[in-house]
C-alpha cells in the first residue's frame, strides 16, 4: 500500500503570516497538534506544533547539565503568552521538515516517522508540491486494513 492511498487529501495548514497566538488558537481549536505551513502555491515552508509554542514558553535544554529547566513564575509565563502576538509563524516554526512521497509504502512511511520521531508527515508529488498529510494514526489504519483485521 502507497502514501497517496491512505494520505489525507484536504490538508489544513497555515500561510506562516498568522501570529504564533492565532496558530495556536487554531490548532487547539481543531484539537490538534500541529499544522504544516505551506504557501500559496503549494511550497511546504516549514512545520509548526506545539511544541514551538513550548520552547518559546519554556527555556531550553541545557547542555551543560542535560536537564530541562524551566521557571513556574506566572507572571512570566503570561508575558511570554502575551509576546505570541508579535512573532509570526515563520519565525516559530520547524524549517527542517520530515516529509515523504505519494508513491511511498507505508512501511517506509512508519519507519521514518519511527526513527524520526515524528507524528505527521506532509505528503510531496513529483514537483514537491503538498497533496496531502499522513499521520502515525492514518499509517496505523493502513497497516491494519492490509492485515485485514
Amino acid at each position: 500500500m502507497k502514501v497517496k492511498e491512505i494520505m489525507t487529501k484536504d490538508v489544513k495548514s497555515l500561510s506562516g503570516e498568522e501570529t504564533v497566538k492565532d496558530a495556536l488558537d487554531i490548532i487547539s481549536r481543531l484539537e490538534i497538534s500541529g499544522l504544516p505551513v505551506i504557501d500559496k502555491d503549494k511550497n511546504l515552508l516549514g512545520m509548526f506544533t506545539e511544541k514551538d509554542v513550548l520552547r518559546i514558553i519554556l527555556p531550553g535544554y541545557l547542555t551543560q547539565v542535560g536537564a530541562f529547566v524551566y521557571g513556574d513564575d506566572p507572571k512570566n509565563i503570561k508575558n511570554k503568552f502575551l509576546n505570541l502576538h508579535n512573532l509570526k509563524v515563520t519565525e516559530a516554526m520547524n524549517k527542517a521538515v520530515e516529509t515523504v512521497k505519494e508513491d511511498t509504502s507505508l512501511s517506509e512511511a512508519a519507519r521514518l516517522m519511527l526513527t524520526k520521531n515524528v507524528r505527521r508527515m506532509p505528503v510531496l508529488d513529483a514537483n514537491k508540491k503538498v497533496t496531502g498529510i499522513i499521520s502515525r494514526y492514518d499509517v496505523l489504519a493502513g497497516l491494519r486494513r492490509i492485515a485485514e483485521v
